[in-house]
């Protein structure tokens, strides 16, 4: 159902776009009727191809696919959503009519030039964001650990050994005490062929209190095999449950709502995985923001996430930020800080604009 919806709303996007982009004055210059219809199916069928074919199989032309498909969506949207601006300040063509055309020629050239933009930002490395956290019941011999925090790395066909090593080479400079990886790490796709190798660099992944995470929903769309792979690349999973990283530390986890998009659905699993837990500071790791009062009513001093990318394609994080009000950074819920990753990597097309990809780098301090 999510793939007929998905598909039929970037056909729309095609048809809304190669219809106003007609009228551009360069576009009736330099394309004729017919070549402007070839341009228009063939970049949907790029699409659709890169949809289907590439994101299943794990040939080369498959990945090549799946890129030029993904990324072609990502510059669909840009441009579109520069047409719809079009469309808001001539009144669909209504107002200033004879200016409409030249505004959509700027348009299409502003959505280019968003689109060069934010591949750019997308294909760049994450950038770290340093926070501190105070955490009741830390013990002072604590006191000063760093931990990173990475999700929606999305590894994959689009995301592989060579960007798994620089991460690993990136995270390892900054010498973390303990590295938590926060859901997404796997695109979900591609089987144990392509999952193998990456699972092999993981394993060079280590901090001194170990690497911990929790899946995330698209560890749950590639099923078993994925979310054993995350076990068997060196990452002790937390799902719905708690462990003792220290003395006087706790971890705890609760597993992705995978298929929902309702907070409710999560209600008691906090209280599930924290159950029987020794005394001192509580982080808890959970892929989406959502469910963050019950977190702090249950005595959790730092909740970290991820999932939402910040929207990853600005302004697509205001129609994200409708569904998830902890959108990206930091928040305070009564006594309990939620950091909110806007992930590692990116989902779909390799672009991000204006929300670059981030590691989180967190100084845990004791409640003196």
């Amino acid at each position: 159902m999510f793939g007929l919806i998905f598909t039929s709303l970037i056909t729309f996007s095609h048809l809304y776009f190669f219809w106003r982009a007609a009228s551009v004055p360069f576009v009736r210059k330099h394309f004729s009727v017919k070549a402007w219809t070839v341009v228009a199916i063939s970049l949907w069928l790029l699409f659709v191809a890169g949809l289907f074919y590439g994101h299943w199989q794990d040939d080369l032309m498959a990945q090549w696919l799946e890129l030029a498909g993904m990324t072609w969506m990502g510059i669909l949207f840009l441009l579109v959503t520069s047409f719809l601006a079009v469309e808001v300040v001539t009144g669909g063509g209504c107002f200033f009519s004879p200016l409409a055309r030249t505004l959509r020629g700027a348009a299409l050239a502003t959505g280019l030039v968003l689109s060069a933009i934010a591949i750019h930002q997308g294909t760049s490395p994450p950038t770290v964001s340093e926070f501190a956290v105070t955490l009741p019941g830390l013990p002072p011999v604590l006191d000063g650990k760093v931990l990173l925090a990475v999700s929606d790395l999305h590894l994959g066909s689009l995301r592989r050994e060579k960007w798994l090593a620089d991460r690993i080479s990136q995270i390892e400079a900054l010498h973390p005490d303990m590295v938590l990886m926060v859901g997404d790490i796997f695109e979900g796709h591609g089987g144990s062929k392509l999952q193998r190798p990456l699972v092999e660099m993981m394993r060079e992944l280590k901090a001194p209190l170990g690497v911990w995470g929790v899946p995330g929903n698209h560890e749950f769309y590639g099923g078993p095999q994925t979310i054993k792979a995350l076990e068997n690349g060196g990452v002790r999973l937390l799902r719905n449950s708690w462990a003792e990283a220290q003395p006087g530390l706790v971890l705890a986890g609760v597993e992705d709502h995978s298929f929902s998009r309702r907070p409710e659905d999560g209600a008691g699993l906090t209280v599930k995985a924290l159950t029987g837990k020794p005394p001192g500071a509580v982080i808890l790791l959970s892929h989406k923001p959502w469910r963050a009062e019950e977190a702090a009513q249950s005595g959790v001093g730092l909740m970290l996430s991820g999932h939402t990318h910040d929207g990853q394609i600005w302004p697509f994080n205001y129609l994200v930020g409708h569904f998830f009000p902890l959108l990206a950074g930091r928040y305070e819920v009564g006594s309990m800080s939620v950091l909110v990753c806007r992930g590692t990597g990116s989902w779909g097309a390799p672009m991000r604009l204006w929300r670059p990809g981030e590691i989180l780098r967190i100084t845990i301090r004791a409640d003196h």
